[in-house]
């Protein structure tokens, strides 16, 4: 049986001082620790100090000053690798929004690192489950044995010459990918380091991600969060990790070490690589759920000040679909998110964040308002404001969906663009007005108050839904392994399996979705605006057609490097060629939206639309249904300026041809003026993708279910080859598997990946205490369907 300890012998026992009210958390100063926590309605607050596994409770401490609402005191003698929790009393009245239930031992919201993982029961909750009071009863059950515990860090690391990459917007490149399930199943780390920090910190994997031309590697969420405990009685666990506890801490499921240090050395090597680190951040909700929910943390801490709670209080407000949403609007808790936003970039180095159902941090009473108090802050701080900023611009409360919505300075996931262009190379009717906007960066969403096209981060697959080889190889989710019965996850996809759903062997199917493939990819990578590419899609990687693997921490959600066949490989170097042809043409990614504005002297536009007969497009043949073949005509002379400023160099001449109808159609290249010939340089109805000269007059055949770019030869034309545009742009060749690793022989890890690399204190700090590993990963099933 858990014995509590005397709170009277603690106090003799103890020499708590008076510290100070700031900063928040745990601060070790080098002769002791501050601790300091924010609460509003609480009578009193205790600290809790445990041995160093989190395993048994040796103090009970009051902390001794309350001043603007932080709750204070200083342990001269605590340092790195004390392990804590608290305890705060106050009043139990949920009809009046408070919580309070000092029974429970609660984690520190600025908790640097955790130790120890959740063991469920029913002693997590703040009221008797079962009871016919619901949640209006109290529990009195201590719920530290079943906790993790919160951990004192040294933050002290090394960080050498390690620069920030600060890739310039039009040149960014976004890979999405998840820590543990992009290694877990990668042959070349060692089993030791698979799915963790270190493992994605492995030199062939920088070396693999760098040479497909990646400048922005983005991680699903990595705050600590929790496997839900249905999901757990379900015999499955979080995988994606939109379910945090802290908001400092690393996930420690990650970690091969248990160390801060790790994390840290894992930025500084993609940062040597000249990558960029994006995280991808919850601050919308937490683990707590609604008045059904635990009380783990801020529910027990001030449940009143930290949750947005309905007219009724004992209820709260679920714009998140998760049970809960946090409170940006409340000060305090507005600057514990930016506080963290802060410590992510300057002590960890991370270069931006995507914000997950973004449009709740613009939530004012009213509604959403583009300059709320958390995006005003954004705006005016001297660090956030430098950072990569990102939206998923939507949640499920009223007014939710707000896709061009935010502030100048922030990027937003375009869904329209993922919808639009998936429609049309299925074959949708209709669609090639849209189509146009969505190539050209979205305008009609994004240019207002002198937003870039930059703004609109354009995708054809994320982590929520199917993989690209999926998306071509199933007309219907399969997602029965969730234990949901297929109904979690989107219906509509806007998908085509071609002929058979999932595997065939059917040598013409199997082309065809190759080709499709190469459409939707090289679609994504000649459009304006920021490409988001999920990972594993550059080779086929699937899912089984499973799209909502939140909770499939196993090889459904993994990355399959062990399938990587011919196929697979050639679509590596057709996605390598894609990007380089992105980066060696500035017309590919301008800094601002094009309109068809004309030069009168050289009588041509900077964008003009082209039918299959060689003429301009006109309004009326805008509005046939039935066309589904157009070329592009980006003409750098007229946006010399832009370009100029870009590379030094004159204007390219770009034409792109798409043609989504199943027939080749015959297409007639425009007369430009000084033009006097044309170089393919992409041809994805060709597995390689090879360049050749055309002259100005031949006309082209626009295969079907094709994409084409074309560059003009004119005078002063610089063009560019995909094989000289990568020497140009220092793309290494790189095998995405280079070695088999047998685990059955003794491993000797790359330079780079050994476990010592990863210990604090050999980067100048003090270790820490590792912490014990958790079990799994992963998400709330609830997620609003529209993530």
């Amino acid at each position: 049986m858990y014995k509590m300890p005397s709170v009277a012998n603690v106090a003799r026992r103890s020499r708590i001082q008076e510290g100070l009210p700031f900063p928040l958390g745990a601060t070790w100063d080098g002769l002791g620790v501050n601790f300091a926590l924010f609460s509003a309605h609480a009578t009193k607050v205790e600290l809790c100090l445990f041995d160093r596994d989190g395993k048994r409770e040796l103090e009970r401490i009051e902390l001794p000053e309350y001043t603007d609402e932080v709750w204070h005191g200083y342990l001269p003698d605590a340092r790195p690798g004390t392990v804590y929790g608290y305890r705060v009393h106050g009043p139990f009245e949920p009809t009046a929004g408070h919580r309070f239930n000092h029974h429970k031992l609660l984690l520190d919201p600025y908790a640097k690192a955790l130790v120890g993982h959740m063991r469920w029961s029913d002693a997590h909750f703040g009221y008797r489950i079962g009871s016919p009071r619901d949640d209006l009863s109290f529990d009195r059950r201590d719920s530290a044995p079943g906790m993790p515990k919160c951990r004192v860090v040294d933050p002290a690391f090394t960080w050498g010459n390690t620069q920030a990459p600060r890739i310039p917007w039009e040149r960014t490149i976004f890979y999405e990918t998840h820590v543990g399930g992009y290694t877990m199943r990668h042959p070349a780390v060692p089993p030791q380091l698979q799915g963790t920090y270190a493992g994605l910190a492995h030199q062939d994997v920088v070396d693999y991600i760098r040479s497909i031309g990646i400048t922005s590697i983005e991680l699903l969420p990595v705050h600590a969060f929790l496997d839900d405990r249905h999901l757990l009685e379900r015999g499955v666990r979080n995988f994606w990790g939109y379910n945090s506890i802290g908001f400092f801490a690393p996930e420690t499921r990650y970690s091969a070490t248990g160390t801060i240090g790790e994390f840290k050395e894992m930025v500084a090597r993609f940062h040597d690589a000249g990558i960029e680190v994006i995280l991808d951040v919850v601050y919308n909700h937490t683990a707590e759920g609604n008045e059904r929910g635990p009380t783990l943390s801020f529910k027990g801490i001030d449940n009143a000040s930290y949750y947005r709670l309905a007219p009724d209080p004992r209820y709260y407000i679920n714009d998140t679909g998760t049970g809960n949403t946090l409170n940006v609007s409340h000060p305090r808790v507005l600057q514990m998110v930016t506080d963290s936003l802060r410590y992510w970039a300057t002590e960890m180095r991370i270069d931006g964040f995507r914000f997950d159902l973004a449009t709740i941090l613009g939530r004012e009473p009213h509604g959403f308002d583009e300059g709320g108090g958390f995006l005003d802050a954004c705006r005016q701080d001297p660090i956030l404001s430098r950072v990569k900023l990102i939206a998923e611009p939507w949640d499920i409360g009223p007014g939710g969906y707000q896709v061009g919505g935010f502030p100048p300075g922030w990027a937003e996931w375009n869904d329209r663009y993922r919808d639009t262009i998936r429609s049309y190379w299925k074959g949708d009717e209709g669609k090639l007005p849209e189509v146009a906007s969505r190539l050209t960066g979205s305008s009609d969403f994004f240019e207002k108050r002198g937003r870039r096209p930059w703004a609109s981060v354009n995708f054809i697959t994320a982590h929520d839904g199917f993989t690209l080889n999926d998306l071509v190889s199933y007309n219907e989710k399969h997602n029965e392994a969730n234990g949901e019965n297929n109904q979690d996850g989107h219906s509509n996809n806007h998908s085509w399996n071609h002929g058979v759903e999932g595997p065939t062997d059917d040598p013409e199917i199997k082309a065809l979705r190759e080709r499709q493939k190469r459409n939707l990819l090289a679609t994504l990578l000649f459009s304006q605006g920021t490409p988001m590419i999920l990972a594993g899609d550059e080779f086929g990687n699937t899912q089984g057609g499973n799209n909502n693997v939140y909770c499939q921490n196993s090889d459904i959600g993994w990355i399959n490097w062990d399938k990587i066949d011919d196929d697979d490989q050639s679509l590596i170097e057709f996605v390598r060629e894609v990007v380089a042809l992105r980066q060696s043409h500035p017309l590919l990614g301008l800094p601002k939206f094009l309109h068809g504005n004309q030069d009168p002297e050289l009588g041509v536009k900077d964008i003009t639309w082209v039918t299959p007969a060689g003429t301009e497009k006109s309004p009326e043949q805008w509005q046939d249904p039935m066309a589904r073949c157009v070329g592009m005509l980006l003409d750098g002379r007229v946006a010399r300026g832009l370009q100029a400023q870009a590379l030094g160099k004159p204007g390219d001449i770009l034409m792109l041809v798409i043609n989504s109808y199943h027939e080749d159609v015959p297409f007639k290249l425009p007369s430009v003026p000084g033009v006097v010939g044309w170089q393919t340089l992409l041809d994805t109805s060709k597995p390689g993708g090879k360049s050749s000269m055309l002259d100005v007059e031949a006309p082209i055949t626009a295969a079907g279910r094709s994409l084409s770019l074309l560059t003009a030869l004119h005078d002063g034309a610089v063009w560019t080859s995909a094989e000289s545009a990568r020497e140009r742009l220092n793309m290494p060749e790189v095998d995405p598997v280079p070695e088999v690793i047998d685990e059955d022989a003794p491993v000797e890890a790359p330079t780079g990946a050994e476990l010592a690399a990863f210990d604090p204190a050999d980067h100048g700090g003090a270790p820490e205490e590792a912490a014990e590993p958790a079990e799994a990963t992963g998400s709330d099933p609830l997620e609003t369907p529209t993530r």
